[in-house]
């Protein structure tokens, strides 16, 4: 069976029970709750299965992704919340309660992918007795996020994993975002145009890929470098501390590799534009990232073979140049 036919019949499979699942979240006015990047990205796509309403109200941070995604939406901003941090968190719960008009509002049910902004977000949908539901980011592979533990205490939230492997009585399986994309060959490219795109999470920086694509040899005044804040000066090329996601489309399409931390929002935005990524995973040994993730989802895009994934060492001009062969599309 062909890799392509393989997945497709695996989607259609999974679909009956994905379907049960979702069935649980009544369409309608929601309250959509997700901290920016990746946990956003897979909230705008969940969105519109579970049928949101234009009219639902989002919760998030202020970002130019936010700013991009929501546009022409009703969103309530809230200061971004660093990992872990309790204070943050109670600051938000306390703008939320004050600021939502919750008896106008009249929400259906209150959804959130993650991750600090799902704890105080859905505590006060239950609060004003909304029906809650919380949907584990496609990166937990083997098991939920500290939100998500967190979350899943209190018993009156629905919480559901896109894992099957860790579904339980607690966990439902609601299906996997990834599971709808193939990869495909095309020419190479020996001489590639490359952008590099680092995400924006603070305050962690992520010089080891930085280092490693610089070491290729393949840079040049064509690159392109969304670097959050891993600010350098030593980078050939147009550099860039944030992107909207008008400029990061266009980078990303214009260029012949895309170089990417591995980031969800990140990954599903490239392969939705049918790119195949170059996904190098942040790691906490490093001080790249609160926890090690990122090497989870780098995990399912290497089985899928939806993307190249490689640690900084093991970039190198010939991995950059095969991975110019491949595109992706949904199957």
């Amino acid at each position: 069976m062909s890799f392509e036919i393989e997945f497709a019949v695996k989607r259609a499979r999974s679909r009956e029970e994905k379907g049960e699942s979702l069935k649980k979240i009544r369409p309608g006015r929601h309250l959509l709750i997700a901290s920016t990047g990746g946990h956003l990205a897979q909230l705008v796509k969940w969105s519109s299965r579970i049928n949101s309403d234009e009219d639902s109200l989002w919760i998030t941070f202020d970002s130019a992704q936010s700013r991009s995604l929501l546009e022409g939406k009703r969103a309530l901003l809230v200061p971004y919340i660093p990992p872990r941090s309790a204070i943050k968190s109670a600051g938000a719960l306390r703008q939320i309660m004050r600021q939502v008009d919750w008896e106008a509002e009249n929400f259906v049910a209150a959804v959130s992918t993650g991750a600090a902004l799902a704890v105080p977000g859905l505590y006060a949908s239950r609060w004003h007795r909304i029906p809650s539901f919380y949907i584990e980011s496609v990166s937990r592979v083997n098991g939920p996020s500290l939100s998500g533990k967190i979350v899943a205490t209190d018993r009156r939230i629905d919480v559901s994993c896109q894992y099957e492997n860790w579904a339980d009585g607690r966990w439902s399986y609601r299906g996997t975002i990834l599971d709808q994309f193939g990869r495909f060959s095309k020419a190479s490219v020996a001489s590639p145009s490359i952008f590099v795109t680092l995400g924006t999470i603070k305050p962690y920086r992520f010089d080891s890929l930085v280092d490693a694509v610089l070491k290729t040899g393949l840079t040049d005044d064509r690159t392109i470098w969304q670097v959050g804040c891993t600010s350098r000066e030593d980078l050939p090329g147009k550099v860039f501390p944030e992107m909207s996601s008008n400029e990061f489309d266009a980078a990303a399409s214009a260029a012949d590799i895309v170089v990417t931390h591995s980031g969800v929002g990140t990954i599903l935005r490239l392969l939705d534009m049918g790119i195949y990524p170059v996904v190098v995973p942040r790691i906490q040994p490093r001080g790249e990232h609160v926890d090690n993730h990122q090497m989870q989802i780098a995990s399912v895009v290497s089985q899928r073979k939806i993307g190249a994934v490689a640690n900084p060492d093991e970039i190198d001009p010939a991995l950059l140049i095969e991975s110019s062969g491949f595109y992706v599309k949904e199957i």
